[in-house]
């Protein structure tokens, strides 16, 4: 893709690869290895360069650049593992737009600059011990006290649970109101009485303090509501967005690596007589796994332009947007899980050893296809929004050809029964 880069687009990559590749080996081994709980060393190396927060405004301490620059980001970041992608992504990618998009002007100076500066890390609470899909199900209450509100509740599998410094909670605050009107979302800071326990021994995607958030009584002020309050809902759907933008970059950049590892391996390892890349069973699956890179790299571009021109348009980004974003975020962790089993297969029994990453970049895969919304969840979606779009379509007017009427039957009056 370096063709269709600006010099200032390649630039910034060449920043963040610079702090990719500083990275010692050690930190990364003790990061998978969970003797690092939180890659808080990483995440404040960003910070130094301005590399977290780099759609925020430049007024609020970031970058004020576009979304074809946060995908850029978010791959690189992903490379040393998805790990690193997830933790950097949720502290200058997905917090921030709450903040930025929903905030009042004092939770943007008080909280993005710092962000930006990897003074502070930041947490979204979403999932909870009751499940994670249906969110507005949620049994994280918080009731106000005088100007204050006090949140109760849990909320499990946190990137950043133990290591951050701010959450973005989302709790009930209207028991009897729908899913639209029924939830806030707080900035919750950990003094307030964030309780966090490091419970999970991930089969993947280690090191990014990965835990169990409790709420017991923290009395949060009333100035830390984002938006209005019972008035989650557009938060919601807005973070869609990042979490799945993010994902797709994050997956790329964690994936990568593999393919370059087994086109390598498969011009060196030798069998009956040649190397095996000679051999189409293994050139062929490489011929494959670049396809599906490729096709991820240019669907997740392309969705990051409309991005950009909806809300540039609008005010606002549309369902269709979210509906585009929820399709790179399946389209790609899929995709991306293959390519790194092809990887897998290729190299062969080495391939299942810690010799080399390929068995760890498998198993921090896995996770892609679960997180910020399982891909059934994404599934959902996307129909909802298809079958949405197509009607407004048929209501509204379209100078599409009816092809509907192109075939010999078209007129026949007795078929066209549905009932």
């Amino acid at each position: 893709m370096d063709q269709i880069l600006t010099a200032e687009q390649l630039a910034l990559r060449e920043e963040v690869r610079e702090v990719v590749n500083a990275i010692p080996r050690q930190y990364i081994l003790d990061v998978a290895d969970e003797k690092v709980k939180y890659p808080i060393e990483f995440m404040k190396a960003l910070g130094k360069k301005n590399l977290l927060g780099i759609r925020v405004p430049k007024k609020y301490g970031g970058r004020g650049l576009s979304w074809e620059e946060q995908i850029i980001v978010s791959e690189e970041c992903g490379v040393p593992g998805l790990i690193f992608g997830c933790a950097s992504g949720v502290t200058g990618n997905v917090v921030p737009e709450a903040i930025g998009s929903f905030g009042s002007h004092e939770q943007k100076e008080k909280y993005l600059a710092r962000i930006c500066a990897g003074e502070i890390f930041a947490a979204e609470c979403l999932t909870e011990p009751r499940g994670g899909s249906d969110f507005f199900g949620s049994t994280c209450f918080a009731k106000q006290d005088g100007d204050d509100w006090i949140i109760n509740g849990q909320k499990r599998f946190i990137v950043g649970g133990e290591g951050a410094d701010i959450f973005l909670t989302y709790a009930k605050t209207n028991p009897e109101g729908d899913s639209r009107n029924s939830m806030t979302c707080f900035i919750v800071e950990r003094e307030m009485g964030v309780k966090t326990d490091y419970l999970y021994g991930l089969m993947g995607a280690r090191g990014g303090g990965t835990a169990r958030v409790v709420f017991e009584n923290c009395r949060v002020p009333k100035e830390n509501v984002i938006g209005e309050v019972n008035g989650a809902y557009p938060i919601f759907y807005q973070m869609m967005i990042p979490e799945r933008m993010g994902t797709s970059a994050m997956t790329i950049g964690a994936t990568k690596p593999a393919l370059d590892i087994a086109t390598d391996y498969t011009t060196k390892r030798k069998a009956f007589g040649s190397v095996i890349s000679r051999y189409q069973g293994v050139s062929f699956k490489i011929a494959d796994a670049a396809i599906k890179l490729d096709a991820c790299r240019g669907f997740q571009r392309t969705v990051a332009q409309i991005i950009d021109k909806d809300l540039a348009a609008n005010g606002v980004n549309s369902g269709y947007v979210r509906r585009l974003c929820t399709e790179v975020k399946k389209f790609t962790s899929e995709n991306m899980f293959d390519v790194a089993n092809i990887c897998m297969q290729v190299m062969g029994g080495i391939g299942y050893t810690e010799v080399y990453p390929i068995e760890r970049i498998c198993r921090d895969l896995r996770l892609a296809m679960i997180w910020v919304g399982s891909n059934e969840v994404m599934q959902l979606i996307i129909q909802s929004e298809w079958y949405r779009e197509r009607k407004a379509e048929l209501k509204n007017g379209t100078t599409k050809r009816n092809t509907l009427l192109d075939c010999h039957g078209a007129f026949d009056e007795a078929e066209f029964i549905y009932e």
